[in-house]
Order: C-alpha cells, then sequence, then structure tokens
C-alpha cells in the first residue's frame, strides 16, 4: 500500500510539474527598455545642445550667415524643447514600475508604448541632426 501511495505521489508531481507553463526568461530588451535606452543615449547631449546655443548666438546678426547661426540655433532649442516635451509626457503616461521595473503594460499602456518609441526616435533625430548641422555651420 505504501508502495502504491509513494507512485501515486510520484505520478501526481510528475504531472504537475510538467503541465506548469513555463514563463520563457526574455530574450533580449523589452521595448521599454529599447525606448528608454534611445532616451538615454540623446539625453547626454542636452549639455552640447545648450554649448551650441550659447556660441551660436552672439553670431546671429541680419546677414546671410547670421539669419543661418539663427535657424541652427532654433533647430538646437527645438530639438530640446522636443526632448523636455517628450520626457513630460511619457512621465504622466507610465508610473515607475512600469518604467524601471518591467511591470506587465495593458493593452492600451502597450499602444501608448508603441506610439512613445516612434516619438522618442523622432526626437533622437531632431538631436542628432540639429546638433550635427550646428557643429557643421560653425566649421565652415
Amino acid at each position: 500500500m505504501k508502495k502504491h501511495l509513494l507512485l501515486l505521489t510520484a505520478i501526481i508531481t510528475l504531472t504537475y510539474t510538467s503541465c506548469k507553463e513555463e514563463k520563457k526568461a526574455p530574450t533580449g530588451p523589452t521595448q521599454m527598455q529599447q525606448v528608454m535606452a534611445i532616451h538615454d543615449e540623446v539625453m547626454p547631449k542636452m549639455g552640447e545642445i545648450g554649448k551650441l546655443v550659447s556660441t551660436l548666438k552672439p553670431l546671429i546678426d541680419s546677414t546671410e550667415s547670421g539669419m543661418k547661426y539663427e535657424k541652427a540655433m532654433k533647430d538646437l532649442q527645438n530639438a530640446n524643447k522636443s526632448m523636455m516635451d517628450w520626457m513630460q509626457g511619457f512621465g504622466s503616461k507610465f508610473d515607475s514600475d512600469e518604467i524601471l521595473n518591467g511591470k506587465e503594460l495593458s493593452a492600451e499602456k502597450q499602444n501608448l508604448l508603441n506610439e512613445e518609441e516612434e516619438s522618442v526616435k523622432e526626437v533622437a533625430n531632431l538631436i542628432n541632426t540639429s546638433i550635427a548641422n550646428a557643429e557643421t555651420l560653425l566649421k565652415k
């Protein structure tokens, strides 16, 4: 009888553990981590934007080259504002657990994250392009 009980317990245990759905470890960064990585890549460039604006500002005048400096400065300022606006909007849509701890997102929040990923890519492009254009202009 003890052998049958032991055998039955072993069968139930094996059946239970083999039928459990295994949670697979993520194979790469999550979408939230990717979005934050884009942010983290361009955020340090905000100081560079400030320096470039300071360099361009005294060069602005009514001449053709002065107007180019003004456009470059405005592009940098627009990129800076875009980043600030994106961060504020992103922070109002997601809580810290979702951003930092990988808390599972609802379907609605997943849609928001998809939109935010596209937005942060646009912001990064604005930042990188405006910096590159300003640096090129200043080297002339």
